[in-house]
């Protein structure tokens, strides 16, 4: 739709090709409406339908995993046509149109048919989004560049639950468990940032013209063949540290097990947000000086010892402290992971890289939340945690013996 080789060059933002900053602002109105509509449905399944944590499991896996062979095919796309930016728009889209019918979900199958549209979404655009964002970045800005996007995100987050906590004030008060009338109130008011985000998205980042058709037809087949062995036993780690972490469906349902209030729930989400989205780019900064995997081992640790404290927690104080702990994990990590796939993988090949990426931490994560959802019935809430814990304890030895710079 647009070509920078037709136009003036752009004016950076934060030294940073604008891109990077408008896909942030994206990804920032989309959390919004992300947060508000969809990171209470474990409350409103356990509260309001009643549902037991083995479904909550499995919807919780379905939502997050069904959308991997999407994340595959989409990123696989992106490199053969050439451009990124078409197939972000569809996905944005179609969760936009997913979003509403949340509002007539009156059962566990209605929650998932629903939550499968959104992740459909988000399946299509995720790949390809984040070729787009490591296609505008040097190598070594690569992780200043996905720190800010995920910072950006966070931040989109942190506005979300805040007006989500102002709705449930008013709806609810202190209740602890959640109401139907309040989560229809949340769900009005999430789709309007979404439809936004789509506008941002089509007018403000654009795009270069597709490669010439002849080093198109030179790509291979979608599959791991060609890609360097450490891109390889790089998934292979992220396969085991994500079948201990499973959906944080069950991290919210812990903080209501020890007492938690719906507003006190919403508001620990704020903790989270606001610690991923200020350590995101910092940590990004110091993997460009320092390397990915080092950045990668210290938030893996830091997951363990947060894992192990709600196993073991019994206050609530306690548990302010660890979703704090967990947004320092994810502010670390997240954005650091994917721009060390992209220093793994050559450039024409990046997309498929991201799907294949996406598509082993989106399909561990079915089997992670049934599992979760078994053991929190079978034994214990604090039993997933230690499991989780362990797994990620075995990824990060593995990370360090297997996986090179």
């Amino acid at each position: 739709m647009f070509s920078n080789q037709s136009r003036p060059e752009r004016r950076k933002v934060f030294g940073l090709n604008p891109n990077v900053f408008f896909l942030g602002i994206v990804s920032l109105l989309t959390d919004i409406s992300s947060e508000m509509i969809f990171t209470l449905v474990p409350l409103f399944l356990f509260n309001v339908l009643r549902i037991g944590t083995p479904i909550i499991g499995l919807i919780g896996g379905l939502s997050e995993s069904a959308d991997a062979v999407f994340r595959i095919l989409s990123g696989w796309l992106s490199d053969r046509v050439g451009r990124r930016k078409p197939l972000a728009v569809v996905g944005y889209s179609i969760s936009t149109i997913a979003k509403p019918f949340m509002y007539l979900a009156s059962s566990w199958g209605g929650v998932l048919a629903v939550r499968f549209g959104d992740r459909l979404g988000k399946g299509i655009r995720t790949s390809p989004r984040d070729a787009l964002v490591a296609d505008s970045v040097s190598a070594k800005e690569r992780g200043k560049g996905f720190g800010l996007h995920r910072a950006m995100d966070t931040f989109g987050a942190v506005l979300g639950l805040a007006i989500a906590a102002i709705i449930i004030y008013f709806v609810q008060g202190g209740e602890l468990k959640l109401s139907p009338e309040t989560y229809k109130w949340l769900i009005v008011v999430g789709i309007v940032p979404a439809v936004l985000a789509i506008a941002v998205l089509l007018f403000f980042v654009h795009e270069r013209k597709k490669a010439s058709p002849g080093a198109q037809q030179k790509l291979p087949r979608i599959g791991l063949a060609g890609f360097d062995t450490r891109f390889k036993l790089f998934l292979v780690v992220m396969a085991v540290f994500t079948l201990g972490n499973s959906s944080d469906f069950f991290v919210i349902l812990r903080a209501q097990n020890l007492g938690s209030s719906v507003i006190y729930v919403v508001l620990m989400l704020v903790v989270f947000n606001l610690v991923y989205a200020v350590t995101a780019l910092p940590a990004g900064v110091l993997s460009d000086r320092l390397g990915r995997r080092r950045v990668i081992i210290l938030g893996w640790f830091i997951y363990v010892l947060v894992y192990l404290g709600f196993a073991l927690a019994s206050e609530l104080w306690q548990v302010w402290l660890l979703f704090a702990g967990y947004g320092l994990y994810y502010g670390v990590v997240e954005g650091v992971a994917r721009a060390f796939v992209a220093d793994l993988v050559p450039k024409e090949r990046r997309g498929t890289a991201y799907g294949l990426y996406h598509g082993v931490v989106g399909m561990s994560l079915l089997p992670a939340s049934l599992i979760a959802g078994w053991l929190w019935q079978a034994y214990s809430p604090a039993v997933p945690f230690y499991f989780g814990a362990g797994l990620a304890f075995i990824a990060m030895l593995g990370i360090m013996a297997l996986v090179r710079e």
